[in-house]
C-alpha cells in the first residue's frame, strides 16, 4: 500500500508523497487529456435540497453511491461519515440508508448541477448536505482522474468557519488500496487532479470523505473511456 500524507494546516504546506503511487496534475490539463466527464446534468435542475437518491446513481460509465460494498460507515463521533473496512470483490457501490445516500441539486457556486453526499441528519436537512461519503466506481480502470469540490461558502460578513479537509482513497479492481490523499480545502471551488506515476491504468474506484464544517458538493468528475488514449 502507498499513502500520500498531508502536513497539518499549522505547517501551511501542501501534500507530502511518502511513495510515488500518484502524482498531482492540474485539473485543466486533465480536461484536455480525458474524454469523459460526469456533470450530473442528466437529472433536472432543482434548487437545494434538490433530488434525493436512495439508490446508486449511474451516469456515463460510472456508478456513484455512498461507499464500496464491504465497507461500513461510522458517524458516532462526528457529524461526517467515516468509511472503514476493505472493499468486497467484485467491486460494487452500495447506497446509504434512506435519506443518507446522495442528492443532486443546482449549485450556485458551480452554476450547474452537483452531487451532495448526505450525512446522518438525512435529506432534506441542511446539516446533512455534503457531510456524507461518496464512492465512485469506473467501468474500466483509469490512469488519471479529476474532480471539482466546492467547500463551505464564503461568509458575507467575514465570520467564516474554518475549512476542513477532504480524503480521497484510490482502489484497484481487486480492492487493493493504491493511495490515500488528504488535502486541506480552500474556500469555494477546489480543482483536484491525479495520475498514476507509473502510467498504469489501474484506478477502479475512488472514495471521498470530508471534515468540512459546511459540507461539500462535487461536480465535473473527469475520466477516460477510450483505452487507446492512454
Amino acid at each position: 500500500m502507498f499513502f500520500s500524507l498531508a502536513l497539518s494546516g499549522a505547517l501551511g504546506a501542501g501534500p507530502v508523497w511518502a511513495e510515488a503511487a500518484l502524482r498531482p496534475v492540474p485539473y485543466a490539463h486533465l480536461q484536455h487529456d480525458l474524454d469523459a466527464v460526469v456533470t450530473f446534468e442528466t437529472l433536472p435542475r432543482r434548487a437545494e435540497p434538490g433530488i434525493n437518491l436512495d439508490a446508486p446513481m449511474r451516469e456515463g460509465r460510472v456508478w456513484l453511491g455512498e461507499r464500496l460494498s464491504g465497507q461500513t460507515v461510522a458517524t458516532e463521533n462526528t457529524a461526517h461519515d467515516v468509511l472503514a473496512g476493505q472493499p468486497a470483490v467484485p467491486l460494487a457501490v452500495a447506497p446509504g440508508a434512506p435519506g443518507a445516500n446522495l442528492s443532486v441539486a443546482y449549485h450556485r457556486g458551480f452554476g450547474s448541477n452537483a452531487v451532495f453526499p448526505l450525512g446522518r441528519d438525512v435529506f432534506p436537512a441542511l446539516s446533512a448536505r455534503g457531510e456524507g461519503a461518496l464512492a465512485i466506481l469506473f467501468d474500466q480502470d483509469q490512469r488519471a482522474i479529476g474532480l471539482r469540490i466546492h467547500s463551505d461558502y464564503a461568509a458575507p460578513l467575514g465570520q467564516a468557519r474554518p475549512q476542513g479537509s477532504v480524503t480521497l482513497s484510490f482502489y484497484t479492481r481487486q480492492g487493493r488500496l493504491i493511495a490515500r490523499h488528504v488535502q486541506k480545502l480552500g474556500r469555494a471551488i477546489n480543482e483536484i487532479g491525479f495520475e498514476r506515476s507509473n502510467d498504469l491504468p489501474d484506478i477502479a474506484a475512488v472514495t471521498v470523505t470530508n471534515t468540512d464544517p459546511g459540507g461539500i458538493a462535487l461536480d465535473d468528475i473527469l475520466y477516460q473511456t477510450a483505452p487507446a488514449a492512454f
